[in-house]
């Protein structure tokens, strides 16, 4: 087994520890081991690696030797939320190793399972369109209860064991386990936008871009500290494009100004899109006293739904509450509450409203991987990145003023986009971050590890019709090629089980069982 984490990715933690998603995947190496890897979110809503490891198995003790390696690796904190699938062995090393951490099942693998569980039923269309009804539109534990009894009742899914309320039910299902995947028991705690583990998936799918079916341990570890450099540099021409470029306000509302001087632009956004959807509900005013006001705020989804949400408001404390929770959940004000603000004419928010997790003045201490002349990797484009940002500002404030200004500007890009695509396509083919140049003589050798066996789990959990396709045409390629030609496989040469890795530190621990030795070394 082998955990590894570098600095950017402490440092990282430091910032963005709240909420951490965690998923396996087969079939990224040779060696058949589970690749896990552990996502969290920037404050440009990024996905942020936070540390990668590979396993031979996904027992119990497996996840707790890597959960437990990953807290001392961050410094023994655990994060406030924990994202996984339905995975019996996480859950139980996630309750040894983090007791204080909320876990939450993936809503969008459960919700997935419907029409495999359920198209024995007659009428499983609408079973599964009003699963999700109630699972989504249900806004108080009391009413998610009422409802799911309802459609239980209504489908004649009393007796199903993956559904059943009954206690008597030996099994775990999902009744019983509602606290760690409905939203509205959930909703309460920070998760930072995210319900599911698909940003660990495409992380893994991120990974397929430096490394192929055929990579090496060794190799594996050099790209995957190419790939941390990718979503680094990503992460900084995000941070110079809030620094030197401002996204107009949609409304005339002084809160939303209030917002767009603070927020990341990814976080404006999302806040623009709610002051837009405003405009379509309506307020009323339940009742009120001493400064405490109740409204309802409506809006006609179509001719036969009406959805209400409960707002409160308290004018002495500066307090606004939704029913929808979605400023617990997501960090972020709902329509129904800036409705109650723009109604009540405030002008600007409580500052507990502006979360400095989002702000685009986060301080966040990039530590850069050095190289043999003690420069970072990324530093130089990350310069250039500024300054064309920089200039491009001026650029467009002076273009904008005319239709005839503008005509230039877009001819000038049209010239000067033909010209990089034409030095481009002259150094095709090239690529620092390529699998084949990958510079490998900076780590030391590493043992590999026996290919082993997948079991459990199907062999890749991302697969797709497509793929399946791919693959039997590979096959039948590879079929032919090996009549002609005896292929083997080369094993590297163990000399170190750890190694220190250009500057930054790779917490490995590697030992290859014994015949017949289940345990897990540390």
């Amino acid at each position: 087994m082998a955990f590894w984490a570098d600095a950017r990715s402490r440092a990282a933690f430091e910032y963005f520890r709240d909420v951490i998603s965690f998923d396996t995947t087969y079939n990224t190496n040779r060696y058949n081991l589970v690749c896990g890897s552990f996502v969290g979110v920037n404050h440009h809503s990024q996905s942020t690696l936070l540390g990668c490891s590979l396993m031979k198995n996904e027992e119990i003790e497996s996840f707790k030797w890597l959960f437990q390696c990953w807290l001392r690796c961050m410094g023994g904190n655990a994060p406030k939320g924990f994202l996984t699938d339905q995975c019996a062995s996480m859950k139980r090393a996630l309750e040894a190793c983090m007791p204080t951490t909320i876990h939450l099942w993936c809503i969008w693998h459960i919700m997935k399972k419907i029409p495999s569980k359920l198209n024995g039923y007659k009428g499983h269309a609408d079973i599964e369109q009003e699963m999700s009804q109630v699972v989504w539109n249900s806004h108080s534990k009391d009413s998610f209860d009422r409802n799911w009894n309802n459609f239980l009742l209504n489908f004649g899914l009393v007796d199903n064991k993956w559904l059943s309320v009954c206690v008597w039910v030996y099994s775990a299902n999902l009744y019983e386990d509602r606290h760690i995947w409905v939203p509205i028991y959930l909703d309460h705690h920070f998760w930072a936008g995210m319900r599911s583990t698909q940003r660990s998936e495409s992380m893994h799918l991120f990974f397929n871009k430096f490394i192929t079916r055929n990579s090496s341990l060794i190799q594996f570890v050099k790209q995957y500290d190419n790939c941390l450099g990718s979503r680094e540099q990503a992460e900084r021409e995000s941070d110079a494009a809030d620094f030197h470029t401002v996204i107009p306000c949609a409304t005339k509302s002084s809160i939303e100004a209030q917002f767009q001087d603070v927020y990341t632009h990814q976080k404006f956004r999302e806040v623009q899109a709610q002051f837009r959807g405003k405009a379509n509900y309506i307020t009323r005013l339940t009742n009120s006293a001493l400064g405490y006001s109740v409204y309802e705020v409506g809006e006609q989804v179509s001719s036969l739904i009406f959805n209400k949400f409960v707002v409160t408001y308290d004018s002495v404390a500066a307090e606004v509450k939704c029913q929808c929770l979605l400023f617990e959940s997501r960090g972020i004000l709902c329509r129904h509450a800036l409705s109650v603000l723009s109604f009540e004419q405030v002008s600007q928010v409580s500052p507990r409203y502006i979360l400095e997790r989002w702000s685009k003045k986060v301080k966040r201490r990039h530590t850069h991987i050095k190289s043999s002349h003690e420069e970072p990797l990324m530093e130089p484009r990350s310069k250039r990145f500024d300054q064309l940002i920089f200039r491009s500002q001026n650029i467009y404030e002076f273009a904008s003023e005319s239709e005839e200004l503008t005509a230039i500007l877009h001819r000038a890009y049209n010239n000067v986009m033909a010209e990089m695509e034409s030095l481009k396509a002259k150094r095709k083919g090239t690529s620092s971050l390529s699998h084949e140049d990958a510079n490998l003589e900076s780590v030391n050798e590493l043992q590999s590890p026996p290919r082993i066996r997948t079991r459990g789990r199907p062999k890749n959990r991302l697969g797709s019709k497509l793929d399946k396709q791919i693959a039997k045409a590979t096959m039948k390629k590879k079929t032919k090629v090996l009549s002609e030609i005896n292929l083997f496989d080369a094993a590297s040469v163990v000399h170190s089980n750890s190694s220190q890795y250009q500057g930054h530190v790779i917490n490995y621990q590697f030992r290859v069982p014994a015949a017949g030795d289940n345990s897990l070394g540390v």
